[in-house]
Parts: structure tokens; sequence; C-alpha cells
């Protein structure tokens, strides 16, 4: 079922917090019958970038805009919101795509309860592989979303499992997860402002997934790129199912602290000397000197990208269409290093790079805006999904 069927159930008005790993937004819309969410209100303000990554200091940094973001909005007297949503970029989570297996000699009736013994199961293993690798080990980690992908019976698909009998079971499920410190840093910043018990967390990685699913619904095969501050999330689709999901901590940011190590510079100086360089307004002297850094700082980044392309193939063709989501500054840049790639495009990938960038022109007419509201990109797919997912709570196929 498309995001654009409609229902008998009430408009919400619904609170989102979009928090990235760059900057964090926040806005208020209604939830409508036709599937396409009213923007009535929409903010975003910046990270302040550390010179090193540290995540204490990295999540303090954040809470600050997020507790400005959520004084502002409770000040606008729109209304109560109804339901509160945080969509959360990387580095806020880390999430896999797992595949369940089950066989028996004799034949088994699949049930609710088989599947989520089985999903458990599954979970506790992905916390035990996962915990120590990023977070601290005394630190406890919360489960955000578990999505179910795909089910198969005896080796066919299939979309109404239960009860039937199968000797074999294959699940295709979609986890992710965060560190609890964080998720109640989150939920006590929002509810300073908002009284809510409830709170509900959602990866960016899901929700830009099905709303990119359902809009481009001729493209089945893709690949979903997001360019965050710190890290680079790449997934990729195929026959409009997420099959693989990878990442690598380099994100923007990496090409700001790299010109500032180089030159000997602040962060502040290096962010100005990227932005005259990548728009062209740099003088000669200083382009001179900039461009053989970012040309380093650029081969390093395509190298993680190409790694990561070569992970996540397994012998199997990668899509050349990408849908890339990146902040607007930076989307050129970025665009420029993926589509002049030379090695993994005629080795991998079904034929040359198409990039499709996730602004505001690509997702023209999926939301609709009251008055002068800033149209995000981000607010816009975050809005989108969520909005499916309260009127047709169903899971992404």
């Amino acid at each position: 079922m498309g995001i654009f069927s409609s229902n008998k159930e009430k408009d919400e008005l619904i609170l989102v917090f979009d928090i990235r790993s760059s900057s964090v937004g926040g806005a208020l819309f209604r939830a409508q019958q036709s599937g396409i969410p009213k923007i009535i209100f929409s903010i975003r303000e910046p990270i302040i970038l550390q010179t090193s990554l540290d995540i204490n200091q990295f999540l303090f940094s954040t809470i600050k805009p997020l507790s400005d973001i959520a004084g502002k909005i409770a000040k606008t007297s729109i209304g109560a919101p109804s339901r509160i949503f945080c969509i959360l970029s990387s580095s806020w989570y880390v999430s896999q795509i797992r595949i369940i297996s089950f066989k028996k000699d004799t034949p088994f009736i699949f049930t609710s309860k088989l599947a989520d013994d089985l999903i458990q199961k599954e979970i506790l293993t992905f916390e035990e592989e996962h915990l120590a690798k990023y977070v601290h080990s005394s630190h406890k980690i919360r489960s955000i979303e578990l999505k179910n992908i795909k089910i198969m019976l005896n080796g066919y698909e299939t979309s109404h499992p239960l009860d039937q009998k199968a000797k074999e079971l294959e699940m295709t499920i979609f986890i992710s997860m965060s560190p609890e410190q964080v998720l109640l840093k989150i939920e006590e910043t929002i509810k300073k402002y908002f009284h809510f018990e409830n709170i509900k967390f959602v990866s960016f990685a899901m929700s830009s997934f099905a709303v990119v699913r359902d809009v481009y619904m001729n493209q089945d095969n893709f690949l979903l790129i997001d360019i965050g501050g710190e890290v680079t999330d790449i997934s990729m689709v195929k026959k409009s199912i997420l099959r693989e999901s990878i990442s690598f901590p380099l994100g923007r940011n990496f090409i700001i602290r790299g010109i500032a190590s180089i030159l000997s510079c602040t962060l502040g100086e290096a962010e100005s000397f990227l932005s005259l360089f990548k728009d062209g307004h740099a003088e000669a002297v200083t382009e001179k000197k900039l461009k053989p850094i970012i040309d380093k700082l650029k081969i390093e980044w395509l190298q993680k990208f190409q790694e990561s392309l070569a992970n996540i193939s397994r012998d199997i063709s990668i899509p050349a269409t990408i849908y890339l989501s990146v902040d607007k500054d930076f989307a050129d840049f970025f665009g420029r290093i993926i589509e002049t790639e030379q090695f993994n495009q005629y080795t991998l990938t079904e034929s040359k790079f198409r990039i499709i960038f996730l602004n505001t022109e690509a997702l023209h007419g999926i939301a609709t805006f009251e008055g002068n509201t800033i149209r995000d990109p981000f607010i816009i797919i975050d809005s989108v999904y969520i909005n499916h997912f309260l009127i047709h709570p169903v899971l992404p196929r």
C-alpha cells in the first residue's frame, strides 16, 4: 500500500525532532487523512563542531540546540501535539539487517510466538556483538526499531505467514538501537517543555528508505546514501526491499577537521576556506594552497566509500541509481566525488552512477506547508514517514 492512501482517522498535530550529527531540526505538522502531512512550523539549528569527536562533548553540543528548538516550538502557541517523534541519524544509533534461519525435519506451524522468540534471540545477539564496539560496556542500550522486511517459508516469500506449515523459515529483519544514556538525555530535554511519557524514536535510515521507496515506485533497485556530519550511511535496496546497510565514520566534518589540521587553523577558518573553495570564490593563491589538501581528503573519503561498496555488494551488482541526502551546502561537493569515482562504477555497478539529491525539489508535492514555513528536506522525509506510520501502521514491505 502506498503512503498516499486515505484513511478515516482524525488529523493529528505531531511534533518531530530531527537529530543529525551536524544539526538539529524540529517541526510541528498535521498528519492528514490524505497521507500528505501539512508542516506548520519548522526550524533547524547547527551543532557546534568540535576539534575531536568526544561522545560526551558531542552529546552536550547536540542537547543545546535541541533544548533551544523545543523551547521555541513550545512558545509558538500552535497547540499541544498528540505525539512526539525523534528521528535519529548516525552516530546516534546503530542498525543492522539480520537474517534469521530456522529449520526442522518435521513440519512446524509459524506463529507469532515462534517469530517473537527467534527475534528476541537475534536482538540479544546483536546487542552482544555491538555493545563493546559502539558504547562503553557499562552502559545500557535500548532497541528503538524492529521492522520485518521479508518472511520466507520453504523458500517462498509470503506476506501472510501466520498459521502456515513449513519445514524452513527465513526472516529478514531491520534492528536499530541506541545508548540508553543518549535516549534518556534527549527525553529529559524534551520533557522540560512537553510533558510526554512516551517519545517514539525512529532511525533516519528506515524513514528515508520507506519514503524514497514509495515516492519513486518505478525504481526498484537503488542505493540510499546519507552523508552526515560524522558518518556516511549506505543502504542497498533490491526489488524494493532493504537488503544491506553499511556505515563508515567519515562525513562532512572529516573534511573540515582535515583542513584545520593540515593548515593549523581554527575549525571556523577551515569551514570558511572550504566554503570559498567549493563555491569557486577563493582567491587564486588560496585555491592553489587548498586544492591539494582538499583533493587528498576527497581521496580518503572516496577510498572508504569504495571499500563500503565492495563490502555491501557480496558478488551482486550494485544499483547505479543513488538517492543522496546531505546538507544542502555539501550536495554538489560530495555529488561530484561520487560521480567522478572510476573503479567501482565499472566493476560492481549496473551502469554509471546517477545521483538524485533528496532536496526540496525532488520531494516536491509529498508534503504541504503553511505560509512561509521553512522547506527542510529532512523534516519533509520525517513527516511523510510518520504520517504513513500513523495512518497505515504496517511494516515496510
